[in-house]
């Protein structure tokens, strides 16, 4: 396996868990309520300058989450595009997929604040998240050597 697509399974997996934590600190901080029900905007733009700390760290989430999912669609690509092996693609591929239902939960997360959204927005990001540690795992995992047919194999073959 290509050293740097381990890499980038490995760099994928791990800014997942990253904004999992991020995640889980603007919803502490109750950050998601600093924009109020805008979204994607903040406070009426872009939120290139936060107003204050909530803002910043709900901005800053956002960013994150972004910056993420390019490198997931990269992990994706480079598994279906410079790879042979089925885990490594669907493994990337699930990550993938999930991630659009993932972009509109968050949306829901920050203008109707309902637990059950927050519960599928988290459940979201660990299914992505483990999606990347599968793929990862996979993309480090060795070949197995070919083991010899045993001795039964072998009568039963020259039998025939």
């Amino acid at each position: 396996m290509d050293l740097r697509f381990r890499h980038l399974a490995a760099t994928a997996a791990g800014m997942t868990f990253a904004l999992v934590l991020i995640g889980v600190y603007t919803a502490a901080a109750g950050a998601g309520l600093s924009c109020g029900a805008r979204w994607p905007l903040c406070n009426g733009f872009l939120g290139l300058f936060p107003t204050n700390w909530p803002s910043f760290i709900e901005w800053f989430h956002r960013l994150f989450a972004m910056l993420t999912g390019f490198v997931i669609l990269g992990t994706t690509y480079a598994a279906w595009r410079y790879t042979e092996n089925s885990r490594l693609r669907w493994g990337s591929a699930v990550a993938l997929l999930v991630l659009p239902a993932q972009i509109v939960l968050g949306g829901l997360t920050v203008t109707m604040y309902a637990e059950l959204i927050q519960v599928a927005h988290h459940g979201a990001a660990l299914v992505i998240f483990g999606a990347l540690v599968a793929t990862t795992a996979w993309a480090y995992d060795r070949p197995r050597a070919e083991t010899a047919p045993s001795d039964t194999r072998q009568v039963a073959s020259a039998d025939d």
